[in-house]
This record gives C-alpha cells, sequence and structure tokens, in this order.
C-alpha cells in the first residue's frame, strides 16, 4: 500500500482486534454472530460475518506473507472497530447487544478483558 507503513497498519489491527482467531473461529459459528449485519449479495452471509472469517485468516498468516489486500483489510477493520466503539449504546445490557455482536464479527469483544 503506497504511503502507508505496514508496521503501523499491523499495529492499528493488533490493537483492534482483541480476540484471538480460535476465538473468533468459534464466535463466527454462533446463532448470535449470524444474527446481526447488513446482509449484500444474496449469500444470506453479513459484511461484518465475512470479514471475521477474513480476520481468522490474517490473524494466521505470518507477517512476511501479508498481501497489499491483506494490509488494506486490515485498515478496513482498524477503521471500523474505531467507528463503532464510538457509537457505543448507553443501555445497561451491553453483553447481548447487536452492537456487541457486531463487533465482535470483525475480532473485537468490547467486554474482554486484556
Amino acid at each position: 500500500m503506497a504511503g502507508e507503513d505496514p508496521d503501523t497498519i499491523r499495529a492499528e489491527f493488533g490493537r483492534a482486534v482483541n480476540m484471538t482467531a480460535a476465538e473468533l473461529e468459534t464466535w463466527l459459528d454462533t446463532e448470535e454472530s449470524r444474527s446481526v449485519g447488513q446482509k449484500s449479495g444474496g449469500s444470506g452471509e453479513s459484511t461484518g460475518h465475512e470479514s471475521g472469517r477474513r480476520i481468522v485468516q490474517l490473524l494466521r498468516t505470518r507477517k512476511g506473507d501479508l498481501t497489499d489486500d491483506d494490509l488494506a483489510h486490515m485498515r478496513k477493520v482498524h477503521g471500523y472497530v474505531a467507528r463503532h466503539l464510538a457509537q457505543e449504546p448507553g443501555k445497561a445490557d451491553l453483553e447481548t447487544s447487536a452492537w456487541r455482536y457486531s463487533l465482535k464479527n470483525w475480532g473485537h469483544d468490547p467486554l474482554k478483558k486484556t
């Protein structure tokens, strides 16, 4: 990606994605994961769910094997998580909220203790 530092992109992605590949894979197999997000293209899969599957692959890809397309998706993930976190709903039960479920599809669990 011309003009962008891959190390910065990977670092931002690493801060945005706080779930392991195994945690995310397990989450993506749940009904809750499939219940949220915008669906397009007639596949029945939401954009976030599809992104989650790609994130699992990215988490398992060695640094030297990342392509420009991979880095572009990592930037997209960081941007989505940052924007979505800023929209935290004011309700008490975040644990089962669509907001949390959507973030988890993108690899970020806002309730996960680091």
